[in-house]
């Protein structure tokens, strides 16, 4: 799911913690707005565009943060608006919901391991590609 390599060149350490941030940016979005999933993209999306114009690793890593949080947002979304839907009418808890819930807690915290991971090996000046998302990364971000 995620592979570590060197980058093609040695990072400094300015671009190393630009890099990081931009994973840490979702996770500290997540904190202070757990209860709304758009707050981790929103929070993404302004330090991307604070970063489109650095170095090729920041933007590579800011694209790829990017790219992930915006293909969570839907599955969050649509378990924040049936729990929403189940708290304000008189729709019940069914198998169904309680599936869509555990998966949905599981691809999170997966996605959180893998973000604090991805932060702390960039912040050390190694490149981690996310399976399926460094691809698409690497079709938006060109040296």
């Amino acid at each position: 799911m995620i592979s570590s390599e060197q980058f093609i060149y040695q990072p400094g350490e300015h671009e190393a913690e630009k890099a990081s941030n931009s994973y840490l940016m979702s996770l500290i979005a997540l904190i202070a707005g757990l209860p709304f999933p758009i707050v981790n993209l929103f929070a993404t999306l302004i330090f991307y565009f604070g970063n489109r114009k650095g170095t090729y690793f920041v933007r590579w890593h800011c694209t790829q943060a990017l790219l992930s949080q915006l293909s969570v947002l839907p599955f969050n979304s649509f378990g924040f608006w049936w729990t929403i839907s189940i708290i304000f009418s008189s729709e019940t808890i069914t198998n169904n919901y309680i599936a869509y819930i555990f998966t949905l807690i599981i691809f999170n915290v997966a996605e959180f391991i893998a973000t604090i991971y991805t932060a702390i090996s960039t912040r050390k000046g190694t490149h981690v590609a996310w399976w399926f998302y460094s691809d698409l990364t690497n079709l938006f971000c060109r040296p």
